[in-house]
């Protein structure tokens, strides 16, 4: 694999840890702040929406720059955002640098993801999509654990300084790796971009995204009240948990890539979304019991994030296929289609809390990833139909 995937793994493990990171900060700041628990998940919501905004809109605004300079501006931004959040004074001022931050993810993910697919040859692509968001999983091995430690020991505000330490790093090492040469594919007229929003292939894929992306941070989001109110842990023991979580990730996020190259993305999104649903579910028993708790925790964490390179290499495939000029900008909408989706799933999870009960997140999160797999069933008879109409 080219270096330059080193150097995009490198930003997103920087990004990684301060999107997630939130997650086992949520009660921390909740009471810091003296806001409710679904208060302190629109942080989550909220950031999301910012790369929900980011990834289209200003991966189309930056179509003509070098893609190297992208890469570098947006992880200057990331930094700046997350030292905001280190300075900010109160509930407000964190939301608005949580959305700055979350401008800057968006960009980053959605030209890095083009950028992968055309480092590698055609059967390596979902494989190179995996490499570079193993970045995030491996976040959620170290960064993750280590930034909700520092959180509740040295307060959540210190997290957010680490962290874009963590951001300079990245920036650095993508300055050092990263090529000036890339390959610099053709600004989309704008045309071509409205042709992307009114493709009803992709707009299905979208919404495979958003939808089964989006059920598991229905109970996700709020994992850390779950074990603490539920399952009885410490708030000192999240922080290992997430580790748990983290390197189940790992392997799942690699395991997803390989099984989306070796069986197609639709079939293999048909059997993670299924798994994904009954695990989601099992939570919603287990999650009573310490032992029975970590060990679902352990499998949903392989099959939250398996689905992501299939869903990226898929929509870039479609967006070969259908939109051919603006293959930048429908994977961008595919990265806005994961954060809508955290951005409902953590709203409807605050939802559920406020007028139900925090147990009840997991399974409907369940009945949402259900949904996904339906959509995914009909997208893969959209192919087959398709393919034997050409014939």
């Amino acid at each position: 694999m080219p270096i330059a995937l080193l150097a995009l793994t490198l930003s997103a493990f920087a990004i990684g840890t301060t999107e997630f990171v939130i997650v086992g900060l949520v009660p921390t700041i909740a009471n810091d702040l003296g806001v409710t628990l679904p208060s302190a998940g629109l942080l989550v919501s909220l950031y999301a929406l910012g790369v929900a905004i980011g990834a289209p809109v200003l991966t189309a605004l930056t179509g003509r720059w070098n893609r190297k300079t992208v890469l570098l501006s947006v992880m200057a931004l990331f930094v700046l955002g997350n030292l905001l959040a280190w300075q900010a004074p109160g509930y407000s001022s964190l939301i608005v640098a949580r959305i700055l931050t979350g401008l800057a993810h968006g960009v980053f993910f959605s030209i890095g993801s083009t950028i992968a697919t055309n480092l590698v040859s055609k059967d390596k692509e979902a494989s190179a999509i995996a490499i570079m968001f193993t970045g995030l999983t491996v976040a959620l091995v170290t960064g993750v654990p280590l930034g909700t430690f520092i959180g509740q020991h040295l307060g959540w505000r210190t997290t957010f300084l680490v962290v874009s330490v963590l951001g300079l790093l990245a920036l650095i090492g993508s300055a050092l790796l990263v090529p000036k040469d890339l390959k610099q594919p053709a600004p989309a007229k704008l045309s071509s971009q409205l042709k992307v929003l009114t493709q009803p292939r992709l707009l299905l894929v979208y919404a495979m995204t958003a939808v089964g992306y989006g059920g598991t941070f229905v109970a996700f989001t709020y994992l850390a009240p779950i074990l603490e109110q539920v399952s009885g842990f410490q708030s000192s023991a999240v922080g290992l948990i997430m580790l748990v979580y983290g390197v189940s990730v790992a392997v799942g996020n690699i395991w997803g890539g390989r099984l989306a190259d070796r069986k197609g993305p639709i079939a293999a999104l048909q059997l993670i979304f299924a798994a994904l649903a009954l695990v989601l579910l099992a939570f919603t028993f287990t999650a009573q019991s310490p032992v029975g708790a970590v060990l679902t925790v352990l499998l949903w964490g392989a099959f939250a994030f398996g689905n992501v390179p299939g869903l990226q290499v898929y929509v870039v495939q479609l967006a070969e296929k259908y939109t051919p000029h603006a293959v930048d900008v429908a994977s961008g909408l595919n990265i806005a289609a994961f954060n809508v989706g955290i951005a409902l799933g953590s709203i409807i999870g605050g939802t559920v809390i406020d007028s139900l009960n925090l147990m009840d997140t997991p399974w409907i999160g369940a009945l949402i990833v259900v949904l996904a797999l339906l959509l995914t069933r009909l997208s893969g008879f959209l192919d087959r139909r398709g393919a034997a109409q050409a014939l």
